[in-house]
């Protein structure tokens, strides 16, 4: 009887989130601060439509006794309103990118734009403007989005009493509805199952009305049900509030499920996954795996420099660092350089060994 009733209390938590309304004074808020905002010094390559730029972006992290190369030259441009999923393996460099454009850290080199604004130049006091005014943050550790010794209510109002100080509990009540969990408003961290904790988290970054919304592992502590449901709140806050949105995920569920996906390999761009256009609907994507629903793209840097999978190269026996490269009707192809370097030694032997056969004679 227990376990039926969680069942049911689960799909009544989906329903909760995928029923919220948002209200047209909170969407007339985020589009009057965005109306607000000012752009920031672009330079030439920048327009108005880009949130996020990155040319040749590096991140070393220095010891006493090494250095850590995190991010090596990564390039890679979002446009405002996109939704962005950035998947790679541990130590792949997303979540070092992450805390870049978060502006919780500093890159070693290269260039980096947000919104406009160059974060090379920003001083500590434009730095705390831009996390405050700017970017939101969804963390993966819940307990490090919200206070344990308060409310669901009190937690959302808290950001917002650093913002304009208006109407705070209303504001923070529309939030929590938003992410359906005005019910819990007066329960404590202990209170809330790692789901709920993480809408709340969702309500909490939206408070100072954030143009950039940046998600680590989001759904990494919930079922897939839950994770299903919280996707549906990132695609209306997306599409509806025109909130452009980056998380790092390794749910591969979600990517499946998101129009852009990037994947980082050795600090750089490896990749890009662009959803097929008969699959924009997310209604026509159950049942799907990923080679259905995407098209990849291999990433191709400003100095024409493409990373191969390694399993490509497996698959044609390349195990140096030797590739041949031609162009036949309008293709361009990849041979195993060691493959010829071998034949050129067997040759060498084939020759060797007839003039050892001649002076045998």
């Amino acid at each position: 009887m227990s376990k039926q009733n969680d069942t049911d209390k689960a799909k009544l938590d989906a329903s909760d989130i995928r029923e919220s309304v948002i209200s047209q004074e909170l969407r007339d808020s985020f589009m009057k601060a965005y109306a607000k905002s000012s752009q920031g010094e672009l330079e030439d390559q920048l327009d108005d439509n880009v949130m996020i730029l990155c040319e040749n972006l590096v991140k070393i992290y220095k010891t006493k006794e090494t250095e850590v190369l995190a991010l090596q030259g990564l390039e890679l441009k979002v446009e405002k309103g996109e939704f962005v999923a950035i998947i790679g393996s541990s130590g792949s460099g997303k979540s070092t990118f992450l805390n870049m454009i978060g502006g919780l850290d500093r890159p070693s080199a290269g260039k980096l734009y947000v919104d406009g604004k160059d974060l090379f130049k920003m001083t500590e006091s434009q730095l705390v403007d831009y996390k405050k005014n700017t970017v939101g943050f969804v963390w993966q550790n819940n307990a490090r989005n919200l206070f344990p010794y308060l409310t669901a209510l009190q937690n959302v109002e808290l950001p917002i009493r650093f913002g304009d100080n208006k109407n705070v509990e209303k504001r923070a009540m529309d939030l929590l509805n938003l992410v359906g969990m005005a019910h819990k408003k007066d329960s404590k961290l202990n209170q809330l199952s790692g789901g709920e904790q993480q809408r709340i988290a969702i309500a909490i970054a939206l408070a100072n009305r954030p143009k950039l919304l940046l998600a680590d592992e989001p759904t990494g502590s919930v079922d897939q049900r839950t994770s299903d449901a919280l996707l549906d709140v990132f695609r209306r806050l997306n599409t509806e509030l025109g909130i452009t949105i980056v998380i790092v995920t390794h749910d591969i569920n979600l990517a499946h499920k998101v129009k852009r996906v990037v994947m980082m390999r050795d600090g750089k761009t490896s990749s890009e996954r662009i959803i097929k256009q008969e699959f924009a609907d997310p209604s026509l994507l159950k049942g799907f795996v990923e080679e259905d629903t995407h098209d990849e793209y291999a990433i191709l840097d400003r100095a024409g420099r493409v990373q191969i999978p390694r399993e490509m190269l497996d698959s044609i026996g390349v195990k140096g660092n030797r590739i041949r490269l031609k162009v036949e009707d309008g293709k361009i192809l990849i041979e195993n350089g060691d493959e010829e370097k071998s034949e050129e030694a067997d040759e060498a032997k084939g020759k060797d060994g007839g003039k050892e056969k001649s002076k045998k004679a």
